[in-house]
This record gives C-alpha cells, structure tokens and sequence, in this order.
C-alpha cells in the first residue's frame, strides 16, 4: 500500500521533534473529531464538525500528519529556520481528523492527520475511537491486536488496512525513504510491535485511519 507518512510536532509551533514521544500521549485514548478546518491560529485550529464550530488548543506536544510537511520541516530546519507553524502544513478548507482530551476544561489537540480527499466525503459523519495493544497478527491488508482491557477483561480486534491508512512511528519515516517513498505496512509493522489504532466502523468491519507504532516488539524487523 501507499503510505504517507509525515510525523512533526510543534516547537513553538514549528515542526521538529520526536514522533513517538509526541503519538505516545494518545495512545490509552482520546476522543477523535472529523471535520473541515475554518480557521488556523498561532496556537489553535478551529474545525466545523457536522454543524458545530470546535476550536482545539495546539503546543510543543501536538503531532501534525499531512502529505508533504515532513519535507517542509526538514527543509526550513536545514536552512536554519524556527520551521513551519501551523498555517504552513495546514490550510482552511482542509478535511482533518483532530484526535484531542480536555485540558483545563477545553480541548486540546494531541495529534492532527489530514484526510485524503477521496474519503473526506464522510468525515464529518464518521465517528472513530482508539485501541492500543500488541500486534498478533498480520495480513496484506488487516491487523490483528490484542490488550486488556478495564477490569482485566482482554479483548482481540482485527481492523482493515487501506490505501489512506497512515503509518506513524519511530523509525517509519526512515523506512519508508529507504524504498522510495513507497513501503507496504507489513514492512513497517511486526507481530510483537505495541501499536495504537484509530478506527471507524464500516460495513465490512473496522477499519484503521491510522496504525501508530508505539514500541517496537523485541523479534520484529
């Protein structure tokens, strides 16, 4: 599959920093809102879902996802510039999915993946949710976990792996260049691997917005 990948987090709203320190924070949960960006400030995005205005709160800690920002961020590090805010990866108009937790009674944005076009159609209609736990097994296009769950219940979750679904992680940018820009995720993700998933529910089950690799397993690649 085609995986796009850009992982930066913003320092003073520039995109530099470790993407696994910054995907870890959602990792146990987090609410995820899906709509079209109205406004970018210097420390805020404001997004229309369904027929409601939500503004989120956006620091050194928050993960950006967008097609062509890593290269930015690289670039202005490069030629020793601060890096890119907000407005430089993210435009209004955009489809996004904000993945985000109340801090201090508001919300604040953990990470923000933009949505390919193709499926920006039902974004705002979508609801998605997050499970963390080890990966069990592997298919070209599905992904098995297994956790625990409250009380010690354990539970197992197979979800669909399609061309939009991003793959975030240490290591994964690398990897990536490492075949052109292109790499199938059973290239990127290992049974044994402690992965995060965003997911929604379709007809043909759950399927994966994005798969983040929170720690490598001790037998993976």
């Amino acid at each position: 599959m085609n995986s796009t990948f850009l992982a930066a987090t913003l320092t003073a709203l520039s995109l530099i920093g470790s993407p696994l320190a910054a995907s870890a924070q959602g990792a146990n949960g987090g609410r995820t809102a899906r709509g079209t960006v109205t406004e970018i400030g210097g420390a805020s995005i404001t997004v229309k879902v369904a027929d409601q205005l939500m503004t989120f709160a956006a620091d050194s800690k928050t993960l950006v996802e967008s097609r062509g920002a890593g290269t930015k961020a690289r670039k202005m590090v490069a030629d020793g510039k601060p890096g890119p805010k907000l407005s430089d990866v993210l435009m209004v108009g955009q489809t996004v999915a904000v993945t985000y937790h109340e801090t201090a009674g508001k919300p604040y944005a953990s990470n923000i993946r933009t949505i390919p076009a193709t499926s920006a159609s039902s974004a705002t209609t979508t609801s998605e949710a997050r499970s963390s736990g080890t990966v069990k097994a592997i298919g070209h296009d599905s992904l098995t976990i297994e956790g625990t769950a409250g009380g010690g219940a354990s539970f197992t979750q197979t979800f669909l792996v399609v061309a939009d679904t991003t793959i975030v992680g240490k290591g994964v940018g690398t990897a990536v260049a490492s075949k052109g820009g292109k790499a199938p995720f059973t290239d990127l993700i290992a049974a044994g691997d402690k992965v995060s998933v965003s997911y929604r529910k379709t007809g043909g089950g759950l399927q994966a917005s994005d798969v983040r690799l929170v720690l490598k397993g001790s037998g993976s690649h």
